[in-house]
């Protein structure tokens, strides 16, 4: 009897951003169910997180598109195949229990989230994202309880006295979203200009006139509180002031870095904290793991979207004969193939 707290899926894929997306679609063709994997809290990746209004000029068929137009398009290309996200987490084990000829992984995630699958396709960019800590003293002695890189859940913040820091796409989001619940909420960051989309800091300004939202200027160069309960922040003002912002939780917004992070304990073969694959299935050192994207590495490899693209659509066809091993795959068209275009649901 199976256990109902594991997800059984026929592939994980591990990074949501566009070869991770573009991996559902090749792989939905060939009537593999997905599942997917991410550590940040919106799917898309760099595309998403990094450079969402920043114009790509290299993706075949778009003369230019911006990142999120991309992660946008391609959502809307895999809506048929019903793939299901797990946002916020971090693959944290692969367990093998399976065999070269029949691979079946048991994969875990730092938020507890347990999967089941016959294939694994990484597609982690760079590896995974980790946040930029600010260089306060004995920080990471409040994190957990008082300090946190990202909200897992709204509900956490809910009667709060919250500080966020930054002046970014991903602090004024939370601002905007963690003022109704929080019982006060602070935004400091360093000047009186930011960095996010302008209707964000129009809504912000507008909280901040209406009282529900204190915004302050400056840096945080100390805490205050028994660790790991966090009671203020000291702030060193633009103008040379030294105050306290009382606050029991605090989520500084300092952008994001690459790091292998997990990856590195899977037992894959690495060449300069990258997965050496094979370029005819992108199938690593593992039978049934493979890697895409910019996580991989072989003689000739270009990091480009269009060959993650290209990486994806030759590991479903390998992946193909783990999940169906008892049956012929018979390569097809989109623009011929009536079976293939009643799964796209254009027939």
């Amino acid at each position: 009897m199976s256990d109902p707290s594991i997800i059984e899926t026929d592939a994980l894929i591990i990074g949501a951003g566009p070869c991770g997306l573009f991996a559902v679609f090749e792989l939905g063709l060939l009537d593999i169910k997905c599942q997917l994997v991410d550590i940040l809290p919106k799917i898309g990746g760099q595309c998403a997180e990094l450079y969402p209004e920043k114009p790509i000029y290299d993706i075949p068929g778009f003369p230019m598109v911006t990142g999120q137009g991309l992660v946008d398009n391609l959502l809307l290309q895999i809506e048929p195949f019903g793939a299901q996200f797990h946002l916020n987490q971090q693959v944290e084990s692969v367990i093998n229990l399976g065999t070269p000829e029949a691979p079946k992984f048991r994969v875990t995630t730092d938020a507890g989230t347990v999967f089941e699958t016959k294939v694994v396709i990484v597609a982690a960019g760079g590896g995974s994202f980790q946040p930029k800590k600010p260089p306060i003293p004995n920080i990471d002695a409040y994190e957990g309880a008082g300090v946190f890189y990202a909200v897992r859940k709204m509900e956490l913040f809910k009667g709060r006295d919250v500080l966020i820091v930054g002046g970014g796409d991903s602090a004024l989001d939370w601002t905007l979203n963690l003022a109704p619940i929080a019982r006060s909420l602070t935004l400091l960051h360093r000047r009186d200009e930011f960095r996010a989309a302008p209707h964000s800091v129009e809504r912000m300004r507008a909280l901040v006139a209406e009282g529900k939202v204190s915004l302050q200027f400056g840096q945080v160069t100390g805490l205050k509180g028994e660790p790991p309960s966090l009671s203020a922040a000291t702030v060193k003002g633009n103008d040379g002031s030294v105050f306290d912002i009382a606050c029991n939780a605090m989520l500084p917004f300092f952008g994001l870095t690459m790091k292998l992070g997990p990856v590195a304990e899977w037992g894959l073969n690495l060449d300069e904290n990258l997965i050496s694959v094979g370029t005819e299935t992108f199938e690593t050192s593992t039978p049934g793991i493979f890697a895409i994207g910019d996580i991989n590495r072989y003689p000739g490899k270009l990091k480009l979207i269009l060959s993650g693209f290209h990486e994806a659509a030759l590991a479903a066809q390998k992946a193909h004969r783990y999940v169906y091993p008892d049956k012929r795959l018979t390569f097809q068209y989109t623009t011929s193939s009536t079976s293939l275009q009643k799964k796209l649901g254009v027939s």
